[in-house]
């Protein structure tokens, strides 16, 4: 059987099968080490032995091919960096392991607040957008249909920089458009998510995933389905997906009367109808972002992307939202750290002032940091947050952090405890209360450098911190343009990285 003779199994000389992480109708997913990359972390993928026939064959390696061309394109889709068959003749494929909660998982908590809708939505349009453009495969360009695009086959995974990064999985039943396989004219895909016309076992285009994000989309706003088919057979699903009406998202949910006439739109039933591309969409999102006043689009106070329903019952809404800009700061842009008392304990927050336009810009952001340690001749910390919009550009906020005073200390042993900041926006216009709350997961990694930072600044001796400062100030714009570099790259689907930086003057 497969499961056992998988365990602790040494795959190709190279991966080293740890634990079964996931069952498909496709086949066997495995955590695994890749031995030949100093125990990387990977994910391998087994063809299920009751699929082995030449034609699933062809189409898991398809699903394999089509991954790892996409993957290169864009940072939304999961990568593939191998493939192979084993000694017992069964295809596998490696691609990166991801840790994280799928879209599924979050929407059964509670609806997903419009913040963080919009910065979601907008990184699943730009996987499927990619996907839609489509591929170089067997020298043709062959645009890509995913055909099942539901909230499980959505994952959501913390990346250091961005904050919360989508990866679109499962391409097991893509359509590569140029191929004209019989497979096309029967039924696959996920009964609550299908397009009429894949109910029908129509040929299909981009436009059947565009019906289905729709139902995505409302699912993530109201946490349930826009329609409800009287029984769970594949008939009832029919009947609903080819003549039932969805009902408008209720107001209650405060969502801007353009978003629902998106969903609704998405949600037609003939594709001539819908939106013809996903970039429609993105854009309808761009314009929403760009509403000068948060109230008039119905945006609650209380929107965050913080992941954690505890965190935003217990913190969020009694301390962060609830803090007033201190009266001994100016009521100008400006940045600057500080501690926040909470019922699970101190936070870390930035507290940042722009204009009301600019916040809702840097809320759909790419998001990015860095951190720079001094020693010599001063302990200096150089916390680097950047929040870059494709339009607008990037948007600085940094903080130094003297690691010989008790503040300084504070912040660094807070932030490496935690492995988490906030972002408090004040606009400058309405500078009574904090308007917004954004969120930062930081790596194991920053984590355990700021905490070793803090500890060697301890037995460091102290000297001008002026000095130090200038000199990170000149650090910070020699890599400005790496950083901005890096960012771009990402965007263009580059793999993305942390970077942790200890300048040592001697």
């Amino acid at each position: 059987m497969v499961l056992e003779s998988n365990h602790r199994r040494l795959l190709a000389d190279r991966y080293q099968l740890l634990e079964l992480i996931g069952t498909g109708a496709m086949g066997q997913v495995y955590k695994a080490e890749d031995k030949l990359l100093g125990g990387v972390t990977v994910a391998v993928k087994f063809l299920s032995q009751t699929l082995l026939s030449t034609k699933m064959k062809e189409r898991f390696e398809r699903e394999a091919t089509i991954s790892a061309l996409l993957g290169e394109k864009s940072i939304h889709i999961v990568k593939v960096k191998d493939y192979g068959i084993d000694e017992k003749g069964i295809p596998y494929y490696v691609m990166e392991f991801l840790s994280g909660e799928s879209l599924n998982q979050i929407i059964k908590v509670h609806p997903i607040e419009l913040v963080r809708f919009l910065y979601l939505a907008k990184q699943i349009c730009y996987g499927l957008e990619s996907a839609h453009k489509g591929i170089t495969f067997q020298g043709e360009i062959s645009s890509i249909v995913h055909r099942d695009i539901k909230p499980s086959n959505i994952l959501v995974v913390q990346d250091s920089g961005m904050g919360d990064l989508v990866k679109i999985l499962d391409f097991g039943i893509a359509k590569l458009m140029h191929l004209n396989e019989s497979q096309t004219q029967s039924f696959m895909g996920t009964l609550s998510y299908c397009s009429p016309e894949q109910m029908e076992g129509q040929e299909l285009d981009n436009r059947s995933d565009i019906y289905s994000l729709g139902v995505v989309m409302y699912q993530m706003l109201t946490g349930t389905l826009p329609l409800r088919p009287e029984g769970s057979s594949f008939g009832a699903w029919y009947e609903a997906h080819r003549k039932s009406k969805p009902q408008p998202i209720a107001l209650s949910f405060n969502i801007p009367p353009q978003l629902n006439l998106l969903i609704l739109k998405c949600l037609e039933k003939f594709p001539k109808n819908r939106p013809q591309q996903i970039g429609e969409l993105i854009q309808v999102f761009e314009n929403i972002e760009r509403q000068s006043n948060l109230d008039l689009i119905g945006l609650n106070p209380g929107n965050t992307i913080i992941n954690d329903p505890e965190d935003i019952d217990s913190s969020l809404h009694d301390v962060g939202l609830n803090a007033q800009w201190p009266a001994n700061k100016p009521i100008e842009k400006i940045v600057f750290p500080g501690i926040l008392r909470a019922k699970n304990g101190d936070i870390l927050a930035l507290w940042a002032m722009l204009d009301q336009k600019d916040i809702l810009i840097r809320l759909s952001s790419m998001r990015y940091n860095q951190f720079i340690y001094l020693n010599r001749p001063h302990p200096m910390l150089l916390w680097i947050t950047v929040l870059s919009h494709p339009q607008h550009g990037p948007r600085w906020l940094n903080c130094y952090l003297d690691l010989k005073s008790p503040s300084g200390q504070q912040f660094a042993r807070t932030m490496s405890d935690n492995c988490r900041y906030w972002i408090l926006f004040f606009a400058r216009e309405h500078p009574d209360k904090c308007r917004q709350v954004m969120s930062f997961s930081l790596s194991s990694r920053q984590c355990m450098s700021i905490k070793n930072w803090y500890n060697h600044a301890q037995t460091s001796r102290a000297g001008d911190p002026k000095i130090s400062k200038n000199i990170l100030k000149g650090e910070l714009e020699k890599i400005k343009p790496k950083i901005l570099s890096k960012i771009r790259s990402e965007i263009m689907g580059e793999s993305t990285a942390t970077f942790l930086t200890n300048k040592n003057k001697n």
